[in-house]
Parts: structure tokens; C-alpha cells; sequence
């Protein structure tokens, strides 16, 4: 099954959405513009082991999903792979997501294009909520 991580390696990718739920509690994902697209902050960590989805990197509600990549930090090679592995993760087509911040630094700012229901649901769950 491409593109499955199941829950017991969503170890080590840490991403976080800019906004907070209505409560103040723990952030959520949420709509820019009419279109309903969502930001979500990611932390790449390249040159690991093994392609992983989830965690945090650092603390707060704000702290970015960690994605680890197996791809060298080279020619932009680190964040297609980050890209490719955060859609499969989050049930997407690669071309549903659009980097928007981050090119060349390990934390980028991934806009959603599409957002299916139950987002939220697979975001908190890969950052361990």
C-alpha cells in the first residue's frame, strides 16, 4: 500500500497549523481565503533512516510537524521528498500541496489546496494530540 504510514512510524515529522481552535486549545486547521485552503508548518529533518510523518519539534501549540526524509539536504531534493511523503500521509495528491515559505530552510510553511474532511482529525493525530 503506497503512501500508508501507519500509526507506530508517524515517529520524529512535526508540523504545526498557524491558528488555534476557538477554544484556545490546541491548533487546528484552518481556512485561508474562500477557498478553503489550509497553512501548516513543517519541520524537515533530511538524511534519516527511513521516510517519516509525525511528532512535534519543540513545544506549544505552535511547534512545526516534524517530517523526516531519507533524501539529502541537495538541489531541493530534501523538500520534494518532505512534500511528497506529508501528502501521502495526509491522504493527498502531491499537487494538492504548494509550498509557500521554506525553500531553503528546514522549516517551510505547506499550503493545503485541497482539503478533504477530517483534516484536522489526521493533522492532530500526526502530531500526537
Amino acid at each position: 500500500m503506497r503512501g500508508y504510514l501507519s500509526p507506530s512510524t508517524l515517529v520524529g515529522l512535526s508540523a504545526s497549523v498557524r491558528t488555534l481552535g476557538r477554544d484556545g486549545g490546541a491548533p487546528r486547521a484552518a481556512p485561508v481565503g474562500e477557498d478553503h485552503r489550509v497553512r501548516v508548518t513543517i519541520r524537515v529533518k533530511p538524511g534519516s533512516s527511513r521516510t517519516v510523518v509525525g511528532g512535534r519539534y519543540g513545544a506549544g501549540p505552535a511547534a512545526p510537524l516534524v517530517v523526516s526524509v531519507t533524501a539529502a539536504a541537495v538541489d531541493g531534493a530534501a523538500t520534494e521528498a518532505a512534500l511528497s511523503a506529508l501528502a501521502d500521509a495526509l491522504g493527498l495528491r502531491r499537487r494538492d500541496l504548494r509550498l509557500v515559505r521554506g525553500r531553503t530552510a528546514r522549516e517551510k510553511v505547506v499550503e493545503l489546496l485541497a482539503v478533504p474532511p477530517g483534516t484536522d482529525a489526521v493533522l492532530a493525530r500526526l502530531r500526537g494530540e
